[in-house]
């Protein structure tokens, strides 16, 4: 099976738009998207009635978020006891230790609990990048102990805790507003783009002009001095004006300035109209052995089968990340004194 195997919901999300099932999210709801958006994009504001006709594809968003979040698993437990316990801790963490460690060095996990004086845990999205590489290792082979046998090992770093709830229905709810926001900072890099082209494009135009009133005079003047020069001169010019005519059908193609209002609409309505064209989670099954080896069902060395969820975040560049959703006590987190009080020895 492939690295990026069943996806989530791209299937699934077209088939409920085309059917046309109606969604089960409010008016209420709608608007606080719609108005969530607009908080990110002013200008959206600016389009007529944009949020009357905004609203469809946020409900085909809302849909498709909240089937993510249903095929979720259950939260883990993130404490260094359950790394000797639960295979997906294990395959996380290199160490028991490197578990609190992971979730004491996150500032916003430690700002969550000031703020929330009275919860002794939280529902957590754990975020890593996950690495795979080929190595030469030991294996048995045929009865016999062969230390050249080509193996996959798997490996997490770069953990981050970013993402809190009280419960795990809250999580879920903001994880389901982290994605519209996420598709909002994807259509303001669509739209920074669009208007770069059209700026690239008038200050192209400006200068091309500007070339061709200079090649012209110098033409009209020297004609009649040094006719051998004028021919060369005549064919930039008319390569000029070629490259004039291009430029003014590609600004044409992007619409006068006073239609940029409804592109800019038309963008945001797009992304969220079809958000699995932008995000999404896939699942990759893997069994590990207790050294992160990937293997298959004939290896005799103790071994788990997990399920790793892997989301594609839309930025630039896109990245892929492995993550899990899990739960971690207040009484688990280390003073803060034992991870950051070096920190001025480590700058210096």
């Amino acid at each position: 099976m492939g690295l990026l195997s069943r996806l989530f919901g791209r299937d699934a999300h077209r088939a409920g738009a085309s059917d046309g099932r109606d969604s089960a999210h409010s008016a209420e709801e709608i608007g606080q998207t719609i108005a969530r958006i607009a908080s990110t994009i002013p200008q959206l504001k600016l389009a007529r009635q944009y949020d009357t006709r905004l609203a469809p594809a946020i409900r085909a968003t809302l849909d498709y978020a909240r089937e993510i979040v249903a095929a979720l698993p259950a939260p883990r437990d993130a404490d260094a006891n359950a790394w000797s316990s639960d295979p997906y801790i294990h395959a996380f963490f290199a160490t028991c230790d490197d578990v609190e460690h992971a979730f004491g060095r996150s500032h916003e996990l430690r700002e969550w609990f000031d703020e929330h004086i009275d919860c002794g845990e939280v529902y957590a999205v754990l975020g890593m990048d996950m690495a795979e590489r080929s190595v030469l290792g030991v294996a048995q082979q045929e009865g016999r102990t062969r230390t050249d046998v080509r193996q996959t090992t798997v490996s997490f770093s770069d953990h981050r805790v970013r993402i809190f709830g009280r419960t795990e229905a809250d999580l879920h709810d903001e994880i389901v507003r982290r994605i519209v926001d996420q598709l909002a900072l994807e259509a303001l890099e669509q739209i920074a783009g669009d208007k770069s082209r059209r700026d690239a494009l008038e200050q192209e135009r400006a200068l091309l002009k500007a070339r061709l009133q200079l090649l012209e005079r110098q033409g009209a003047g020297m004609h009649a001095m040094v006719s051998g020069a004028a021919p060369a001169d005549l064919a930039e010019v008319a390569r000029l004006q070629r490259q004039i005519e291009e430029n003014e059908r590609h600004l044409g193609e992007l619409g006068f300035k006073t239609e940029a209002i409804e592109r800019q609409f038309d963008i945001v309505q797009r992304i969220y109209a079809d958000p699995a064209a932008q995000t999404y989670v896939t699942v990759r099954p893997l069994r590990l052995d207790r050294m992160n080896v990937v293997v298959d069902g004939t290896a005799t060395q103790p071994a788990a089968d997990i399920e790793l969820r892997i989301a594609r975040i839309p930025a630039n560049p896109s990245e892929m990340r492995a993550f899990a959703i899990v739960r971690f006590r207040r009484a688990d987190l280390p003073p803060a004194g034992s991870l950051f009080g070096d920190m001025s020895r480590i700058i210096v």
